[in-house]
């Protein structure tokens, strides 16, 4: 807002320097963000926050500066004679229909007015702060509200139907030609002042094209009033519409404020035009009542951190027209109609603050006791699994909790899956993303396929994020989801890496297993619809699924529109339950003192065989010398008959309390591959 200070002065004596005055109104507050000098005077640029609409007007700084200077605030003339000439009885009236939205109208009928240009003083003032002039009744009315900071507005008189004003909503359908020549459609809700037939303004915002104030305007309308703060910014945020007037109304205005702004604009009106001024209409249903306030003096002193008695701050409350009522530690606040912005003790506080002078108020560092409980078990194992994850290369992507709905079709879910009981979200970011995640595989992917675009050909990310699945009550079901993405094209090296990218993958998850002292997890063929049927596994974790891992199927990536040179390796855990069994204890065992005895077995067996239940045959074998069981090999091929498949493992054999004899390992080797035999159905593998 641009601010003259040959018109401040008008209202306030200041024997002081602009820049002197700049620095006080930006350490109260009011930022002066620029002084320019224009025809021996000063313009300042000051920014007002939106919650002070009381300062949008050269009356509102006079105040301000008025508190804080302690000296006395001057009123401009407003004194007006109504003129006898048509009687005491105005024939004209005001009609409010929704006093929700407009709580107070007040108008006055002055006639016989000569529509000219204004004088210069006017126009160089008007010009000084922004305002383009028009003609000498609609540049008062734009006048004083740069002087009170209460818009009005003014209405050819002869073009308003049936001598009244209505205040009511817009009718479905309705549109209007404002102002600027437009023709608006406007919105059901908004709030519109009607003649007796036909809107003729958008209240607060704009008046209508048919009645506007130009040279052949004899009579005139004066309006002022009080409109619904919200109901102003609903209606220019959906016409994409803004006024000086509404700027001012959106904020709040001051409904005390309606009358002495009336008088003062009539005042001019009449003379500078020489119209004759008839009676006031002034409509106001219910009265402002201000609301009360009580302020500990001792919490102020508290929270600014300084000693101000309390005769100090009633003074300085004072100063700001706040009606006090003292006791001994408390004070009784009643604000002014223009300080909407005070609703709270901690408003209060903050007055108190700006009058007093933050560079009076001793900085300190605030005080504060390291200690504590701790981290709890949860968070250092999320801590420990994202260390251990970040070792094996893996970096962590952090994403919006969104996804577009359309990858759940991408990604083959089935409806009665579990993810695709989504919450939909009422006001999204963007409309394709709808959705809550119920996975995080959709966001990695967006994150390989904007990396694969950048022309990188290594990407190995991980993000841990809760997901959301509704479960039909208040509030969704949120566990906590790892899930990882692995993608790398294969390059000429001096080296040969014989590991498939999925068994890479999962000897990670299996590496941080271990790191996290996680034992009893397996590996099943898994069913996942987005997954390759043949290099895919469901994690179990004590027998219970606890999420899956494997390359995404040709059909999916086909379908992402990507032309990948490697698999696609993708995982999720579900973290929840995956910490609720892990044990809370870890056990140690001393390092064996005696040497372990190694033999191997290759088993030929049905090729439907899982190696998994193999394994678990060997480890529940009932022998106290088998310490651990590996899987080394797996072949289909030449010398091996169709439909069925080459398993071979090797077996650690050590005792406690002795050193193991070739022959005593043997003989428990042997009767073990008796066991595996009669249990598969399989047989030993000769060649």
């Amino acid at each position: 807002m641009l601010i003259s200070l040959e018109w401040l002065k008008e209202f306030i004596s200041l024997n002081i320097d602009p820049h002197e005055i700049a620095h006080i109104l930006t350490m109260a507050g009011l930022e002066v963000e620029a002084i320019e000098a224009v025809d021996a005077d000063y313009v300042f640029e000051v920014n007002v926050t939106p919650n002070r609409p009381d300062c949008l007007s050269i009356h509102g700084i006079a105040r301000e500066l008025s508190a804080i200077t302690g000296r006395p605030i001057m009123f401009p003339e407003s004194d007006i004679k109504e003129s006898r000439r048509f009687g005491t009885v105005c024939e004209f009236d005001i009609a409010i229909k929704d006093v929700l939205l407009c709580k107070r109208y007040a108008g006055r009928v002055i006639r016989d007015v000569t529509v000219s240009a204004s004088p210069d003083w006017l126009k160089r003032r008007l010009e000084k702060c922004g305002l383009r002039h028009i003609n000498n009744v609609v540049d008062i009315t734009n006048y004083v509200l740069l002087e009170l900071g209460h818009p009005l507005h003014a209405f050819d008189l002869d073009t308003l139907r049936g001598g009244i004003i209505n205040v009511s909503i817009a009718h479905k359908g309705q549109s209007i030609v404002t102002l600027d020549g437009v023709q608006r459609k406007l919105p059901e809700e908004s709030l519109l002042i009607w003649d007796k037939e036909m809107p003729v303004a958008i209240a607060g915002i704009m008046g209508g094209k048919d009645t506007e104030v130009t040279s052949s305007t004899k009579n005139i309308f004066l309006e002022s009033a009080w409109f619904e703060p919200s109901s102003v910014r609903r209606t220019s945020k959906t016409l994409g519409l803004s006024s000086e007037s509404s700027y001012r109304f959106e904020r709040g205005a001051d409904i005390e404020m309606i009358e002495t702004a009336l008088n003062r604009a009539t005042f001019l009106i009449s003379k500078l035009t020489g119209g004759q001024i008839q009676r006031k209409i002034d409509v106001y249903p219910e009265r402002f009542i201000p609301k009360e306030i009580m302020v500990n003096c001792d919490k102020v002193n508290r929270v600014l951190g300084v000693e101000i008695p309390l005769h100090e701050m009633a003074e300085i409350l004072k100063r700001l027209n706040l009606t006090i009522k003292e006791d001994k530690k408390h004070l009784k606040i009643t604000p002014p109609s223009y300080r909407l912005d005070i609703e709270r003790d901690s408003d209060v506080i903050e007055e108190i603050a700006r009058l007093y002078g933050y560079q009076r108020i001793p900085s300190s560092l605030p005080k504060s006791l390291i200690g504590g409980k701790g981290v709890d078990r949860k968070s250092q194992l999320i801590a420990k699994l994202k260390q251990a994850l970040r070792m094996f290369g893996f970096n962590e992507a952090i994403n919006y909790s969104f996804m577009n709905s359309q990858y759940l079709d991408t990604l083959n879910i089935p409806l009665d899956d579990i993810k695709q009981r989504a919450v939909k979200i009422k006001n999204p970011l963007r409309k394709e993303d709808s959705l809550l995640r119920t996975t995080l595989i959709p966001s990695l992917i967006e994150n390989l396929i904007h990396n694969l675009s950048h022309g990188i050909r290594y990407v190995s990310m991980f993000e841990m994020s809760v997901v959301f699945e509704d479960t039909a009550e208040a509030l969704p079901h949120e566990p906590l989801h790892l899930s990882g993405i692995y993608y790398k094209e294969k390059t000429p090296s001096l080296w040969k890496d014989v590991a498939e990218d999925f068994y890479h993958v999962k000897g990670a998850l299996e590496s941080i297993f271990e790191e996290l002292k996680i034992k009893g997890y397996s590996f099943l063929p898994s069913t996942e619809p987005f997954l390759h049927g043949g290099k895919s596994a469901d994690v179990l974790l004590m027998n219970e699924k606890i999420g899956f891992i494997g390359a995404l199927s040709p059909d999916v990536v086909e379908k992402l529109n990507i032309k990948p040179k490697a698999d696609l390796i993708v995982f999720e855990l579900n973290m929840d339950k995956l910490f609720a069994l892990v044990s809370e204890t870890v056990s140690y065992e001393p390092i064996p003192r005696f040497p372990c005895i190694e033999r191997d077995i290759a088993l030929v067996v049905d090729d439907l065989l899982r190696a998994g239940d193999i394994e678990h045959l060997i480890k529940t074998y009932p022998s106290e010398f088998i310490e651990e069981v590996s899987v080394f090999d797996s072949y289909k091929g030449r010398n091996i008959p169709d439909g069925k498949k080459s398993l071979a493992f090797s077996i650690r054999y050590r005792a406690k309390d002795k050193t193991l004899k070739d022959e005593e390992v043997e003989n428990i080797h042997q009767s073990l591959v008796n066991y595996l035999i009669q249990k598969t159905g399989g047989g030993l593998r000769t060649s």
